[in-house]
């Protein structure tokens, strides 16, 4: 059924399509403006080129690897170490909080451990773990996921403890168990929470990867930027460094759609 309008709220939709558009065409002439000023400074000497770069030598190194496939190897290394990496940063982040949920005594027992892995600088894990593992994809996925998955546990342990108590009062007084009320409070109230943990996760599990492949990787986008900045060709280096805020953008911006049709928002 059609609901009717109102002329307010008509104008007050009406301005917040105007207020979008005005938004997004801020974004792009900003970005044009960056882009431009840049490519002009690099033009007239005021930077060097060599060092820093500009917009046409990109993309002229993009068209080079583009031509010959190399980047679509590079980039598709990355984008399914990331992958891997967040759907095991995700599960393990949900079960290691329902478990902790599950037990106080664990939780308690745990809480210090947690806090001090997800503050150690996990940069510092990545030799250890070439050692332990080799040098191969498996280490750069073992390195994103000890980025994001403490974190993770303890966001979402915390989240659960907040759950309303009233709401599992009701479960165990209608005779249910513990399971109940996991399966019918606990997790379906939850799910914004664990969304938006997964947009954080997504982003760092990226810079996992990178950490990791900075190290241990024959391919992927961390490794054009390490091999670019060792024999100076900086504008592979920029080039991989801009497609990295693209995919960053477009992993979030992903995870922000499942969240609107999560939300019956789309």
């Amino acid at each position: 059924m059609k609901i009717n309008e109102t002329p307010a709220q008509r104008e007050f939709v009406a301005g917040q399509r105007r207020r979008k558009r005005a938004v997004l065409a801020c974004r792009i002439l900003l970005l044009a403006a960056v882009l431009t000023i840049w490519e002009v400074c690099a033009g007239l000497g005021i930077i060097n080129d060599f060092i820093f770069s500009s917009p046409s030598r990109i993309i002229r190194c993009f068209y080079t690897m583009l031509l010959d496939g190399s980047i679509f190897l590079h980039t598709g290394v990355t984008v399914l170490e990331t992958l891997v990496s967040f759907f095991l940063v995700v599960t393990i982040g949900i079960l290691g909080a329902i478990l902790l949920w599950s037990s106080r005594t664990l939780s308690e027992i745990m809480d210090p451990y947690l806090v001090m892995l997800n503050s150690l600088p996990k940069s510092a894990l990545a030799p250890i773990l070439i050692v332990w593992l080799g040098n191969n994809m498996r280490t750069i996925v073992v390195a994103a996921v000890s980025v994001a998955v403490f974190g993770s546990i303890l966001t979402l342990h915390n989240g659960f403890r907040s759950v309303d108590p009233d709401q599992i009062r009701l479960i165990y007084s209608l005779g249910g168990n513990r399971a109940d009320v996991l399966k019918k409070v606990l997790l379906p109230g939850s799910v914004p929470l664990i969304i938006s943990n997964m947009k954080v996760n997504i982003g760092l599990c990226l810079v996992g990867v990178i950490i990791g492949e900075f190290l241990s990787a024959q391919a992927g986008l961390g490794y054009l930027i390490i091999y670019g900045s060792q024999v100076f060709k900086l504008d592979l280096v920029m080039m991989s460094i801009v497609i990295l805020c693209g995919l960053s953008a477009f992993l979030y911006q992903a995870i922000a759609v499942l969240e609107r049709k999560v939300q019956g928002t789309e």
